[in-house]
């Protein structure tokens, strides 16, 4: 537990106020969202990718017609 800084008496990364007093990275943190999700991409399967590419289309056609 000390290997990451966390003493005795703090759970999983969190002490007390949770991120009181951090800033956080907006550049990094939507950089490594276009990370995760093209590797979530990059990894499924050709079938899932069809079948999520059917059910958006058909998603948006709902929505052209429901509006």
């Amino acid at each position: 537990m000390f290997e990451y800084g966390n003493g005795v008496g703090q759970v999983a990364g969190r002490a007390g106020g949770g991120n009181a007093g951090q800033s956080t990275d907006v550049g990094a943190a939507l950089g490594q969202l276009v990370n995760d999700s093209a590797h979530t991409l990059s990894a499924m399967p050709p079938g899932a990718l069809l079948a999520g590419f059917v059910i958006v289309v058909a998603g948006l056609m709902l929505l052209k017609r429901a509006f």
